[in-house]
């Protein structure tokens, strides 16, 4: 199977829509990866719980069958974990997981 991970660090509103977003359901809709996981981290947490136009651009990806979870220690801290929930975000604790792709050399993206 051929598995992608999007490490989403950034808030940049460009950056997060026409990269992040836009590659992450291209990947699934043109079969370039079997399988897209986005992980939202850090600043991107608070934009993806904020911002209309990103939430809705989450809500298709997840329709088209993007995956998207969020480290649960960065969107608890920045207070914003049930607004990824609602969205369909799987917040989750995420420290040993990307330890463990990067270890084992899966195919992680950091943006």
């Amino acid at each position: 199977m051929r598995k992608l991970y999007i490490l989403w660090t950034s808030d940049n509103m460009i950056t997060s829509e026409k990269m992040v977003l836009m590659y992450s359901q291209n990947c699934i809709l043109k079969d370039w990866w079997d399988e897209v996981e986005v992980v939202i981290w850090g600043a991107s947490a608070k934009l993806a719980s904020e911002n209309e136009i990103i939430r809705e651009k989450i809500k298709m990806a997840i329709h088209v069958g993007v995956k998207f979870t969020a480290c649960k220690g960065c969107s608890d801290q920045l207070g914003v974990s049930e607004y990824l929930a609602e969205i369909g975000v799987n917040v989750i604790y995420w420290g040993k997981n990307l330890t463990d792709i990067i270890q084992d050399g899966e195919k992680l993206i950091t943006i």
